[in-house]
């Protein structure tokens, strides 16, 4: 089996890079998917295909719209949604994410830094695992997807 893997939450760091970089050294079969992570694509795309607007609620409500296209479908299509929350800004989308994926009953990992926890108990509280790097999610994707803890052989690597 392929996993499908979402990746979802701040765009500032190549925290989805160290992510795919380590499930590729581990052997994982896994496909990442994630939203559109270039932010002036995402914020203009609304008034970029469909046409200008004079009023900012109206522009950002487009490409909003046209993104939920996007996010929506890759969520529903993922088997784990992993959401990243930075520690510069407030990512509100990467805090829809997670509740649209637990309402769809996604496996859900969230990660953050430790000054985040209070305000992200609530997100927390629904996710399977918090991790706070990504090579912790590798870990944990590792251990999923092949049963192998940190060191040790997994069970596709012991069957072999």
């Amino acid at each position: 089996m392929t996993w499908t893997i979402y990746l979802s939450g701040e765009i500032h760091s190549d925290w989805r890079e160290q992510i795919e970089t380590g499930a590729r050294a581990a052997g994982l079969p896994v496909i990442f998917t994630a939203p559109v992570t270039d932010h002036q694509a995402s914020d203009d795309a609304g008034v970029a295909i469909l046409g200008a607007e004079p009023d900012k609620f109206w522009h950002d409500h487009k490409g909003a719209q046209i993104n939920a296209i996007r996010t929506r479908t890759l969520l529903g299509k993922a088997d784990i949604v992993v959401v990243r929350f930075g520690e510069k800004y407030k990512q509100w989308n990467a805090a829809f994410d997670a509740g649209y994926a637990a309402a769809l009953g996604k496996p859900l990992i969230i990660m953050h830094q430790d000054e985040h926890a209070h305000a992200l108990k609530e997100v927390d509280a629904a996710a399977l695992a918090v991790a706070r790097t990504p090579d912790q999610v590798v870990s944990i994707l590792r251990y999923v997807i092949d049963g192998a803890l940190p060191g040790h052989a997994g069970a596709r690597d012991a069957a072999q």
